[in-house]
Parts: C-alpha cells; structure tokens; sequence
C-alpha cells in the first residue's frame, strides 16, 4: 500500500493559479495510473485528470471542463503527482484527492482507485 499526501490548496480568486502535489510513499508510483478527483459539497467525486505511463512517454487524460486550464504531471525522482490549475473557476471549487490506480477499466471510475490522500480543499471566489 502506498501512502498519498496532497497538499497546495487554498483560497483564489476567479482567473487565479494554484498548484496541488501529491507526494507518495511506501511505494514508487512510476508503474502506476495516478489521478486527480474532485468533490463538491452535496455532489459525487468526479474524475479531473489522469496520467500514465507508456513505453518511453507519458500520457494524459482529462475531464472536458479542465481541458486547456489543469495539467497533471508528475516528478519520477520525487515521487509525486502534481496537477497545475489555470483560469481557476468557481465551480472548480471542491476538495481534491489524488489517487493511485489499482484496478483495471476506465480511468474516470474512482472505485478502480486503492489508495487515496486525504485530499486538500480549493476554493475560488467569484
């Protein structure tokens, strides 16, 4: 099992930038799909962004409403998971989890994911 730490949220204005990192421990994450989810007050936890490896590349994967202003990346040597947000929104208020997948299927389905941070919460002002 592997331990998730997010951190880097907070409060913004609408337009604003903010950067989430999630730092694994107890097990490399580089053989694994690593996501971001969302979850907003009276809603489900949504998928946002995913990343995984291939041979010699990287892909991405994001929800519509992201594409554009959110980038998921991630740092090898440090073992974490990042997600840049751009032109941050009102709506993209929510706290954020970031997770490791375990199972097989769409990236979009939290119940593929085993591990997860705590989450941290963002918040946009309009």
């Amino acid at each position: 099992q592997v331990q998730l730490t997010e951190s880097g949220g907070g409060l913004v204005q609408a337009g604003g930038s903010l950067r989430l990192s999630c730092a694994a421990s107890g097990r490399t994450l580089s053989s694994y799909a690593m996501a971001w989810f969302r979850q907003a007050p009276g809603k489900e936890r949504e998928f946002v962004a995913g990343t995984w490896s291939g041979t010699n590349t990287y892909y991405t994967y994001y929800q519509d409403s992201v594409k554009g202003r959110f980038t998921i990346s991630r740092d090898y040597a440090k073992n974490t998971v990042y997600l840049q947000m751009n032109s941050l929104k009102p709506e993209d208020t929510a706290v954020y989890y970031c997770a490791r997948k375990t199972g097989t299927g769409k990236y979009e389905l939290a119940s593929l994911y085993g591990d997860w941070g705590q989450g941290t919460q963002v918040t946009v002002s309009g």
